[in-house]
């Protein structure tokens, strides 16, 4: 795929890796930059840095190359279908289940399943993410979709983007909100001192907007539907903790798994229950949900 703009007067002073996600909504910051460091991009001709301040008027052109040959095992992995057409593919994920390749899991991951599955999955993503757009947690559940081609791949990516795709995540957590719903905004980074969190306080962060409601008061706890205007890394957990309503279970951001041992919860209690988005060829609006898992359908009970 090749791109070619010019810069319009609004974007004049930006950093070009700013500038030119912008222009090209179906790619994200950390893919721009990514391709302006392999010299793939050009402004008026010459490769610069991404923090070059672009002009107005200045021409900004480049090239995604081709994906590089996945070098992944497929593997016949069960995989609980809810929706599958030429262009795309949604999965209920289990808890457990970890979305691709990673120091520590070489194998037995959703992407495996997905080559086994799909011979002809998009290759945007990368060698080790082909299809992947967006991604949970492992030890999370709940809806999932991924790109079958890159057409797909870019038109569910510009989706994210804009945040035009509904995300609702069933979580339950420690405590009672006074109020009956609320909206969190604060930026998220990675934690000041612990570089494997992610956390609010951070000079470096990026907006994260999440709302959330009360779906049922229990004892000591609460179920909330929480909707992400935004994606960033571990946003529900993070932000729920930092109003003092940490997700039950939660081993980084909750006080660590022991929460959830009375209730039978050996993860996490959060679930991605519904998943909104337009289809990347007819445009149809396609809205998929995901049932509450058992683990924490019991631990509702018991809390009841």
């Amino acid at each position: 795929m090749s791109f070619e703009h010019r810069v319009p007067p609004e974007l004049a002073g930006q950093r070009l890796d700013a500038a030119l996600a912008k222009l090209e909504p179906s790619l994200s910051r950390a893919q721009v930059r990514r391709l302006i460091e392999q010299g793939e991009v050009t402004l008026d001709g010459a490769v610069v840095k991404p923090a070059h301040r672009v002009r107005a008027r200045d021409l900004v052109a480049g090239r995604v190359p081709e994906p590089t040959a996945v070098a992944i095992e497929a593997e016949s992995l069960p995989l609980a279908i809810l929706h599958e057409d030429p262009d795309v593919i949604v999965i209920d994920k289990p808890v457990g289940l970890v979305i691709h390749p990673a120091p520590g899991h070489s194998g037995g991951t959703l992407v495996n399943a997905l080559l086994h599955h799909c011979r002809d999955l998009s290759g945007v993503g990368g060698e080790l993410r082909p299809g992947i757009v967006h991604r949970l947690d492992k030890d999370t559940s709940g809806v999932l979709v991924v790109a079958k081609s890159d057409a797909a791949h870019r038109s569910l990516a510009a989706q994210f983007k804009s945040h035009s795709v509904l995300r609702e995540y069933l979580a339950l957590v420690r405590g009672e909100p006074k109020a009956q719903r609320g909206t969190i905004e604060a930026a998220i980074g990675r934690h000041p001192t612990d570089r494997k969190r992610m956390s609010t306080r951070t000079r470096r962060g990026r907006a994260a907007v999440t709302h959330w409601q009360v779906e049922r008061r229990l004892r000591g706890a609460t179920l909330l539907r929480v909707r992400l205007e935004t994606g960033r890394t571990h946003q529900v957990r993070v932000h729920l903790a930092s109003i003092g309503l940490s997700v039950l279970g939660d081993p980084v951001y909750g006080g660590g798994r022991a929460q959830g041992v009375g209730l039978g919860l050996t993860r996490q209690a959060l679930h991605a229950a519904v998943l909104e988005f337009d289809h990347p060829r007819s445009g149809a609006r396609l809205r998929f949900e995901s049932a509450l898992p058992a683990d924490l359908a019991a631990a509702l009970e018991s809390l009841a």
